[in-house]
């Protein structure tokens, strides 16, 4: 007896690893696409709903979608409402983990036939090429399932006639209740509804549970999964705990519906179903009452999106806030966040630059303050600190490493912004005016350029004005030096205008090593390394 319990725990393990790895071989094939389906097709809470069940569906992650989801929201693709109508489609995708268990794991014997696919699949993940492991990846997971169903099986089947429906809470409404919350315990500790939903249909095969106790059970599971998506938010952005409060209140609200909705259904169930169909009626109410809840909690996906947001308002500065933790389970999505933010803060960042020399033409509603927009760069520095190593990532590696040259040279930008002693004297003669007033008409533009086939000739621009007026500093020194020596002007004068002239070199010079590196990461090319990049620093200088 001992044995076979162990035969069932183990393979409801074997069962969790073969969904970790079919589901990371999965999303690693699928990422780009899933992204681009999502994003694409998403556009009201019911096409979300759509895209998120059949994303779901594919990819065997509900996190990874709402994951995607998250980011989309933080980089302005989707709505809030939108990308919710995704999540609640995610919960029907996971039911087909259900069917899939169903169908093959227990109406035919697969456990033996794909132990020949598990040494396939660990001979393509050897393989150098990404794509060819990650699909031996999946086939192994896949495989894996069977054999964990399979153990499953034969473990229960050793319990038949010692552990039956009378040993767990009857079925009454107070039993229900007990029931529900074991099977909530239960996803508490696998992490996986799925895998507690395959173990409810082996004891629901071996004739341990009867139907309205399975049923039970998996409300319980299905709830429970809302614990594990609360506290991974915990510590995340906005999104991230809008997310999760959003998944608790709907698995909630859907329990609850479901709990209701269990008597009349198993009322059905017993009337219509033959025998060895029990399993195939436990994941179609799974199925249903997940689908029943989408389409009642869809035409309200809006007041319910407000209610959200107002629960969970915004909080620190907007500038920074799509950089959401949560991400990081997605690297594509996390670097996205970061270059979107890193966009933003070169538009505010620009604009008070143009405020400080007097020179602001385009007013935001609010314009961000300094405090503001070094809090906001401090976030942006933090969450690349947070962020998980890329090491080897051909195609990420340079866009952050650009990231971070580009932020490098906003904060040293942003402290010249606050040198107010050389920005008030930029007025004091007609040559320094001209120069101020050419420099800020070419920042208006890097903050705002009119479309991406501006972005050469504004490096060329900044290019061309760095080293003018780097001529220009020593042509006014010599002279401003002259003159001062004739008397004509006072050494403290000269040395103020000097230093005004010395201060737009030097801002002329990081707005140029900024766009040198937003224009790498548009155009995805590799960034300079930090050695090359101080060489040109110090040519400069």
């Amino acid at each position: 007896m001992l044995w076979s319990f162990l035969s069932a725990l183990g393979g409801v393990g074997i069962f969790l690893f073969g969904m970790f790895l079919l589901t990371e071989g999965l999303k690693g094939l699928a990422g780009k696409s899933m992204r681009s389906f999502l994003a694409r097709f998403t556009r009201t809470p019911l096409s979300g709903a759509a895209t998120g069940a059949l994303t779901t569906a594919v990819i065997q992650s509900s996190s990874a979608t709402t994951v995607a989801a998250v980011g989309f929201v933080a980089s302005g693709l989707l709505t809030f409402p939108q990308a919710l109508g995704i999540i609640f489609g995610a919960n029907i995708g996971t039911t087909i983990t259900g069917w899939m268990v169903a169908l093959l794991g227990f109406k035919l014997d697969l456990g033996e036939v794909v132990l020949p696919f598990i040494f396939f699949g660990a001979l393509l993940r050897l393989s150098r090429r990404q794509n060819v492991a990650l699909t031996g990846q999946a086939l192994a997971g896949f495989s894996l399932i069977f054999v964990g169903i399979d153990l499953m099986k034969d473990g229960m089947a050793a319990f038949e006639g010692v552990v039956t429906p009378s040993v767990f809470p009857p079925d009454t409404m107070l039993g229900r209740l007990q029931l529900v919350a074991i099977g909530f315990a239960i996803t508490v500790v696998t992490q996986s509804s799925s895998a507690g939903v395959a173990a409810a249909l082996a004891a629901l095969g071996a004739g341990a549970i009867s139907f309205p106790q399975a049923a039970a059970l998996v409300i319980g599971m299905d709830v429970g999964t809302t614990l594990t998506a609360l506290l991974a938010s915990v510590g995340g952005g906005t999104m991230a705990r809008r997310t999760g409060l959003a998944h608790v209140i709907y698995n909630f609200m859907t329990g609850v519906l479901a709990f209701f909705i269990l008597g009349p259904f198993a009322t059905w169930v017993t009337a219509w179903t033959v025998d060895g169909n029990g399993q195939i009626a436990l994941v179609a109410f799974h199925t249903f009452f997940n689908a029943l809840g989408v389409l009642l909690v869809l035409p309200v996906a809006r007041p319910f999106a407000r209610l959200i947001e107002w629960l969970v308002p915004e909080r620190g500065t907007t500038l920074s806030n799509e950089l959401d933790p949560s991400l990081f389970a997605e690297p594509t999505l996390a670097v996205e966040a970061a270059t979107h933010t890193l966009f933003k803060l070169n538009t505010a960042v620009c604009d008070h630059l143009n405020q400080s020399m007097g020179m602001l033409t385009h007013w935001p509603s609010r314009p961000p303050d300094h405090e503001e927009l070094e809090e906001a760069l401090l976030d942006l520095q933090s969450y690349l600190d947070k962020m998980p190593p890329l090491a080897g990532n051909q195609e990420l590696g340079p866009i952050v490493a650009s990231v971070l040259h580009a932020l490098d040279h906003l904060f040293r930008l942003l402290y010249r912004c606050g040198q107010f002693d050389r920005t008030s004297a930029l007025g004091a003669s007609h040559r320094l005016r001209r120069c101020r007033s050419i420099l800020a008409g070419a920042t208006s533009k890097q903050a705002r350029p009119n479309s991406p086939d501006d972005f050469p000739g504004l490096q060329d621009l900044f290019n061309r004005l760095r080293t003018l007026f780097r001529e220009q500093r020593k042509v006014l020194r010599v002279h401003l030096f002259e003159a001062a020596i004739n008397g004509k002007i006072s050494d403290e004068d000269a040395i103020t205008q000097v230093d005004a002239m010395r201060w737009l070199h030097r801002v002329a010079y990081h707005l140029w090593r900024i766009r040198v590196h937003l224009n790498a990461i548009e155009a995805g090319t590799t960034s300079l390394s930090m050695h090359k990049e101080a060489r040109i620093e110090i040519e400069d200088d």
